[in-house]
């Protein structure tokens, strides 16, 4: 039992930081952003706001909440359609920013600068609980993970029979096929570890009825951790070295961002307006 907690808390606290690397996502453009004007305190709480809505999410999809989904999924579109307008509404406000370094100092700017950093935990929560096609991508990166742990010999708690499961039910759910068999197909389990497999499958079924809840918290808490320490550290580098750049350089990636932000936003809407209409 406390194996398979303990390897699944490495597993998820690994996936969580390497998933969170790519910078082309929205959250990844709001911490960016803000980490360039020296908003460490906001980048912070978006980090932590943005890693709720992923444990929320990740959790579900882990758990088998697979009703859940059902229920949700005719609202899905508007649900993207609000993420669409309040991804929108958050890169034009990226974009028109601008940094002003002569009044960077003063006590006024520095007192509506903190108020302002309150919001970042809200920022960040929206920004991921507003696009519900985040279950998807959780579920089959989960599921290509845990399958390869596993398959490596490590016991994994019944994880990956859960999430193949999951998988199965959410096929049904959408009428097409999830397949990310052909992504883990090259990973073959040699006789050593097909061994392992049968004795952790022996060792599991005499765990407790709670422990699939146990474990499908861990993994997502753990996940969720990996999420923040990488983007504190992005952010922490980025506001550390900013004043190497230059004002006007600074100024005009963050005006990059904030259209790619907008370019989010429109392809959120018209996905959602794709499914409301074809």
């Amino acid at each position: 039992m406390f194996e398979s907690l303990i390897t699944i808390s490495i597993v998820g606290l690994v996936a969580g930081f390497i998933l969170s690397m790519p910078i082309a996502g929205p959250i990844s453009i709001l911490i960016t952003s803000n980490a360039l004007k020296g908003r460490m305190r906001y980048c912070t709480l978006a980090t932590i706001g943005a890693s709720v809505a992923d444990f929320v999410y990740v959790f579900i999809a882990v758990f088998g909440l697979t009703k859940l989904y059902s229920l949700y999924k005719p609202i899905i579109p508007y649900i993207l359609i609000v993420g669409a307008i309040f991804l929108i509404y958050l890169g034009i406000k990226i974009a028109r920013t601008q940094i002003d370094i002569e009044h960077i100092d003063d006590k006024k700017h520095i007192n509506d600068k903190i108020k302002k950093d309150r919001g970042g935990f809200l920022a960040g929560f929206l920004l991921n609980f507003l696009n519900p096609t985040l279950f998807i991508g959780w579920l089959t990166s989960s599921f290509i993970i845990i399958s390869i742990v596993s398959s490596l010999g490590f016991n994994t708690g019944g994880l990956d029979t859960m999430l193949d499961k999951n998988v199965q039910q959410i096929n049904n759910i959408e009428g097409k096929a999830i397949n990310p068999q052909t992504s883990i197909s090259y990973f073959k389990a040699d006789s050593v570890n097909l061994k392992l497999q049968e004795i952790h499958k022996e060792t599991n079924a005499s765990l407790p009825n709670y422990f699939p809840l146990l474990i499908s918290i861990c993994y997502a808490l753990f996940l969720s951790v990996g999420s923040i320490i990488w983007f504190y550290y992005l952010a922490y580098f980025l506001v550390k070295y900013r004043n190497k750049i230059n004002v006007k350089v600074v100024n005009r990636i963050i005006q990059c961002l904030g259209i790619a932000l907008c370019g989010f936003g429109i392809f959120l809407g018209y996905s959602a307006i794709s499914m409301i209409w074809f």
